[in-house]
């Protein structure tokens, strides 16, 4: 039987008197690669950052590892993965092996200095990503698709167990994205990485994933891939509130 990693029940949260979630109830299982899908402003950053323990909702209940998200000690066990675009400065002045160095301090703490197999550890994700012939190179003067890597690369240094990437296509062109989905498929086949991606691109990615959440300030739906391939169109508009694609 597969374990539990995030438990979400009736979860609510507001900002002020606009109500962003309501009641949303769902679990996440030990090697699920699960799509988040949801238009803009559908809740989906704000039911991100209350599993990453950023913010409190309002009620309801989410326990991460069979614990209580409120006395959960194990953080280095979740790894995050923002939009690179919006998060990073490309002039920074570092190399791709610092940039994933700087990933060990959510494992030891902001006082601890790395150790001597640190710089193993590094390679190591790297090598994961396909990103180590790159370690010595300025992260600044990698590809939009390149970075994106090694920031996974960094969230894989401190060997977490739930990846949760938050549309991580964003500025990488059209022709590098499949490869890119394809390391994400490998890292969670092979090395047994529980995913949570928060995407548009439900097309791209469909081949990959094993499950699927549709967010619209409640769950619409959560279930296997192949049940939401048998949903109407109809059904999924509504859920939107505008037409979208169907997975293919």
């Amino acid at each position: 039987m597969k374990k539990s990693l995030i438990d979400i029940e009736n979860v609510s949260f507001q900002y002020d008197y606009t109500q962003v979630l309501k009641n949303i109830s769902f679990r996440v299982e030990e090697g699920d690669f699960l799509a988040l899908l949801g238009p803009n402003g559908s809740g989906k950053s704000t039911l991100l950052k209350i599993i990453l323990g950023l913010l409190k909702p309002m009620s309801g209940e989410i326990k991460l590892f069979g614990e209580p998200s409120t006395t959960f000690k194990h953080r280095e066990w979740i790894g995050y993965v923002s939009q690179k675009s919006n998060a990073f400065n490309s002039g920074f002045p570092a190399t791709v092996q610092e940039v994933v160095k700087s990933g060990l301090s959510k494992k030891l703490g902001l006082f601890k200095r790395p150790g001597r197999d640190a710089k193993e550890k590094v390679l190591e994700a790297l090598k994961a990503v396909g990103m180590e012939a790159f370690m010595n190179r300025n992260i600044g003067e990698l590809s939009g698709g390149q970075q994106q890597r090694v920031f996974i690369a960094r969230a894989l240094v401190s060997e977490p167990r739930l990846l949760i990437l938050d549309e991580p296509t964003v500025g990488i062109d059209h022709e590098n994205v499949q490869s890119f989905y394809d390391m994400l498929a490998k890292l969670n086949r092979e090395q047994g990485i529980t995913m949570i991606l928060v995407t548009h691109d439900v097309d791209t990615v469909s081949n990959r994933i094993s499950h699927v959440a549709c967010l619209n300030q409640t769950i619409h739906f959560h279930g296997y891939k192949n049940e939401f391939d048998t949903i109407s169109q109809d059904a999924l508009d509504a859920w939107y509130g505008h037409s979208v694609r169907k997975i293919h």
